[in-house]
Order: C-alpha cells, then structure tokens, then sequence
C-alpha cells in the first residue's frame, strides 16, 4: 500500500525517523556533566564483551548512571511573580532562616524551602525564578546526609544570587549530601537567566535550599514532591522590598 504523503507537501517520515521520535520523548536526554560516568563502564563493556558477565554489569551501570543524569524537558508557568522548584525531589523543609553569609543578605530570617534529592531523582538545578546572576560563591564544607538540618550550614556549598527585573532577590543552595563529592554551577555573574533554565548539576544525592525576600507566599508543604521548573513553590511580594 503507498504511503500517504506528509501535509504541507512534506516528504514522508520515515519508521526509523518516527521511532527516533518517540524514544526521544520517552528517553530524557543525558546532561553533558554525565557523559564521562556513562562512557566509562560502556567501554568496560565493550573490552569485556567476550565475558557475558562484564558485558552485562557494564551495560547495567551504564543504564543506571544514565538514569542518574537524565535532563528531563521542562515547561516552566508563565505567571508573573512565581519561584518554580529548583530540583525535582521532597521537600524536607518550609520555614524561615537566614541566608547564606557568603551572599551578603544580612542575618534576619528569610523564608525558605528545602528540597531533599535521593539518588533517584533527576539532579539537574533549574533556575527557579527569571532574573540577573549577582553573585556566585562556592563554600567547602562536610558531606553529612543532605537531609539533615545542619547540612545547610556546614555542608560543602554553592550559593546563588538572582535578582528578578522587578527588583526582588532569591538565593538558591546547592548543598553535597553524604555521596555528593561535586557540585557543579555552569552560571557566572552577569548572567540572565530564565525560569526554569538549567544552571547546575549536584552528582549522587543532595539538597537545594530556596530563601525568598521577606513577604513572600510560599505554597507549599513539608513531604510534599516538587518536579524541577514546573511546581510552583513560592509567589513573590507584589513590591519589593529595599
């Protein structure tokens, strides 16, 4: 039977095309920090593709790494004054605090939302409001369980500083957990930022703190699961304050 053309007088898509396609939007693709750890046991299993064994556990922790650093497409709101969640994972906490010193926001208490990321969960950070970089700060520090409370606090860190166009600052924490042994921010000072656009990557288990300026709304709750760029975590006072 002939194959029905394309509309618009496209030529027809080939089978191999369409299933290129479909696993393209099943499969999320791989972020580039992740592409040594999957080449690594692919070539083990390709050097040991006499040896069944070697073969399969090399095909095997190289579908697991991948898995790890998969970058899901992510559709941010479009809402004016909304933080969308960093990072995919459960937020472990929704209280007030004060800010990383490195950022020079004072000591008074901000609201805050930590978001705790298991190994399972994608580990890519997304910007979770449209704004200018302002400062950028790395702090070494242990690597106690990110889901303790005192990891925000002596846990190795990378601070973030974003300023929206309408004037108000939120800082975002990429905080190592007990496996995390690097934290990785491709943003500099002076860069804009949309919502949701990925800026980071913390490799195997962490954390994520969001501080909001004072008046904010924050919208959600201790336990609940957030997906990166899209869950609404917070809305921003209408007018800054200075």
């Amino acid at each position: 039977m002939a194959r029905k053309p394309s509309p618009a007088g496209e030529p027809p898509t080939s089978g191999i095309a369409h299933v290129v396609d479909l696993v393209r939007h099943v499969i999320p693709p791989l972020h580039p920090g992740g592409v040594p750890f999957v080449a690594a046991p692919l070539a083990v299993a390709a050097l040991g593709r006499r040896h069944k064994w070697v073969r399969r556990a090399g095909l095997a922790s190289a579908a697991a790494t991948a898995t790890f650093f998969r970058h899901p497409h992510r559709v941010p709101p479009n809402r004016v004054g909304v933080v969308v969640a960093p990072a995919d994972g459960e937020v472990a906490l929704v209280d007030t605090a004060a800010p990383p010193a490195e950022l020079g926001l004072g000591t008074e208490p901000r609201p805050r939302v930590s978001i705790f990321l298991s190994v399972l969960d994608v580990h890519v950070q997304r910007s979770p409001v449209g704004g200018t970089v302002r400062k950028v700060v790395h702090t070494p520090g242990k690597f106690l369980s990110a889901d303790l409370a005192d990891a925000s606090e002596v846990n190795e860190r990378n601070s973030m500083l974003l300023e929206t166009r309408d004037g108000c600052e939120v800082a975002v924490v990429q905080i190592a957990g007990l496996l995390a042994r690097r934290i990785v921010c491709d943003a500099q000072i002076g860069d804009t930022l949309p919502i949701g656009d990925t800026y980071g990557l913390i490799r195997f288990g962490s954390r994520v703190d969001t501080y909001f300026p004072p008046g904010s709304t924050l919208l959600v709750e201790r336990g609940q699961r957030t997906i990166g760029a899209e869950t609404v975590i917070a809305q921003l006072p209408t007018t800054p304050l200075s």
